[in-house]
């Protein structure tokens, strides 16, 4: 069996983090004989070049990140129908398992939205304005974030969500998320929140608030070192920098590369393909974790990761062992 693991955010560290999680799960299985990555570079026209080269190859099974979501079913779809295991996993592609592909492994980013907004809209006390910052246009988890945040903040009048609808568009980049943040800052005097599905990438706006004379307002996102290292430095001289973070699920390849095995060895799938959301730090009430920040790991760290400090340096460094070296 082979078992090819397909991300188009590579060029992002945090995808490392991601990869070096998908092959200690290939090593996992004995049935496993070759693992195979490639690296779609942001670039959806290359994401599908390289899905129809492995395919052509005769790959067993694809485990496929589609941030680029509806643009990537077609080849998906080709993929399948030629007879190769597919699993997309974490954007929705559209399309239906059973037709499009086998599986596809999701998560409830409306229930994230639903957690951070419940936070947000705890710390503002029913008041004030929010910017939401997504990935790339129309993705599902944003869209679906921005629905879980607009669940909440109807019953919270005094809460405004601010700037484009339904959310500012970043790409998942944190160049251009520091860019959207300084017009952000421009345009409107009063931010009281900032909710981001990137953490890492928001972090690295910090500096934006600062150039404009701004505070920190409250953050609610997914976590990363960067933010937890940020936090315990600023905090105390910043008071209203209130951080919540749901877990970033670098982790959640590691369903999908279970299930895309089980399926090509004929072993037992997971009972769900739903990957549930979890609070991971919560600066006021410390539950389930106060912001953690290990100053020994790159910024790019994500602290829910699962993996451990050295497998972390490893990954951030672009060390990923071979199936062979696990075994």
């Amino acid at each position: 069996t082979e078992i090819y693991t397909l991300s188009l955010h590579d060029a992002l560290p945090i995808w490392e983090l991601t990869r070096y999680s998908a092959v200690t799960i290939a090593a996992e299985c004995p049935s496993v004989t070759k693992y195979v990555y490639a690296n779609g570079e942001g670039n959806t026209q290359k994401a599908i070049s390289d899905i129809n080269s492995l395919v052509a190859q005769g790959t067993t099974a694809i485990v496929d990140f589609p941030d680029a979501g509806k643009a990537m079913l077609p080849v998906l779809t080709k993929a399948y129908q030629a007879g190769t295991i597919v699993v997309p996993y974490r954007v929705f592609p559209g399309g239906t398992a059973g037709q499009n592909y086998n599986a596809y492994i999701s998560t409830n980013f409306t229930s994230a939205g639903v957690l951070w907004g419940q936070d947000v809209a705890t710390a503002l006390h029913g008041q004030g304005n929010v910017v939401f910052l997504g990935g790339p246009p129309a993705n599902s988890q944003s869209l679906e974030e921005y629905q879980g945040l607009q669940s909440v903040f109807k019953n919270y009048p005094g809460i405004h969500i601010i700037g484009q609808k339904p959310y500012n568009v970043t790409n998942w980049d944190p160049a251009m998320t520091q860019q959207v943040v300084a017009s952000l800052l421009s345009k409107y005097p009063k931010i009281d929140a900032v909710v981001s599905d990137f953490g890492t990438a928001l972090a690295a706006s910090f500096p934006q608030f600062q150039k404009a004379g701004r505070q920190i307002p409250v953050i609610a996102t997914e976590d990363g070192n960067s933010l937890g290292c940020d936090w315990v430095s600023m905090h105390q001289s910043d008071p209203n920098f209130k951080l919540f973070t749901v877990s970033s699920q670098t982790w959640m390849v590691e369903y999908a590369m279970r299930y895309a095995i089980a399926l090509a060895t004929k072993g037992k799938v997971p009972s769900s393909t739903v990957v549930p959301q979890q609070n991971f730090e919560n600066s006021v009430t410390g539950q389930p974790n106060m912001p953690v920040c290990n100053k020994s790991l790159p910024a790019t760290a994500i602290m829910s990761s699962g993996l451990s400090a050295a497998e972390q340096q490893a990954a951030l460094k672009g060390v990923i062992p071979s199936l062979e070296s696990l075994r």
